[in-house]
């Protein structure tokens, strides 16, 4: 163990191959030759020896854990999905657990998981920026994954149009993004937010009477909104701020 922790894996192996060689079937040594193998990429190998050692000792967290990095290498996500989720039962308080079964859901594309994942890494490490940076990327890929489910159903969707718009507006393309609000409208007038998006985009163009017209469809459509209220009222105090 002394050798493996020093990083001379050629002689840790030696001594724990030899130990294999003289009875000494022990999880840990099945182990320890999976994190050899796994450090040299030889990851069929590191399969295989975790999951000997496994046989002995099925609640062994770390070799559910190793084991389900070598399948994720290996490309096999759906069995490194199962063996990550078992070694995250057996040490919920691992964030490496937790983040290698992130890895594993991004790589089949199951986006909702992997963003319940690093929302638990966040509340265990609120001030860990990179949690929440990957966070952030994972669920940009939920939004993604969403827009192209509605985009196979339906088209024309309001929604999808709507989507679309919200993504433009984030990234400051305004006439893109009204353009799309405006396909959401075509599609279902009725849809609420839609006003209220367009009469921010036209506040930030200082269209003072055009934003108030869109919001004031806004609030008939949801009288009791209150963030169209808010926005008619800051509406208002800029025209007024503008007045010659």
């Amino acid at each position: 163990i002394e050798a493996l922790k020093s990083g001379d894996l050629d002689t840790a192996e030696r001594i724990f191959s030899s130990a294999l060689r003289h009875g000494a079937k022990h999880p840990l040594v099945y182990h320890n030759l999976g994190v050899i193998a796994q450090m040299r990429n030889r990851h069929l190998e590191a399969v295989q020896r975790f999951r000997e050692a496994l046989a002995l000792q099925p609640a062994y967290g770390p070799s559910r854990l190793l084991l389900g990095a070598s399948l994720l290498a290996l490309k096999k996500h759906t069995e490194a999905v199962r063996e990550l989720e078992r070694a995250v039962k057996l040490m919920p308080e691992q964030p490496q657990a937790r983040l290698e079964l992130t890895k594993a859901y991004e790589a089949s594309e199951n986006w909702l998981s992997a963003a319940q994942q690093l929302q638990k890494l966040v509340e265990m490490a609120p001030h860990d920026s990179e949690y929440a940076y990957q966070m952030g990327k994972v669920w940009m890929s939920l939004s993604g994954w969403s827009y192209q489910r509605i985009a196979r159903i339906d088209p024309k969707s309001a929604r999808l149009q709507q989507g679309l718009g919200q993504e433009y507006l984030a990234q400051e393309k305004y006439d893109l993004a009204l353009e799309a609000f405006q396909h959401a409208l075509d599609a279902d007038p009725k849809l609420p937010d839609v006003h209220l998006a367009i009469s921010t985009i036209l506040l930030e163009q200082k269209k003072f009477d055009q934003a108030l017209a869109e919001i004031d469809a806004e609030l008939k459509l949801v009288p009791e909104g209150k963030a169209a209220a808010e926005l008619k009222a800051k509406i208002e105090n800029a025209k007024a701020g503008s007045a010659p």
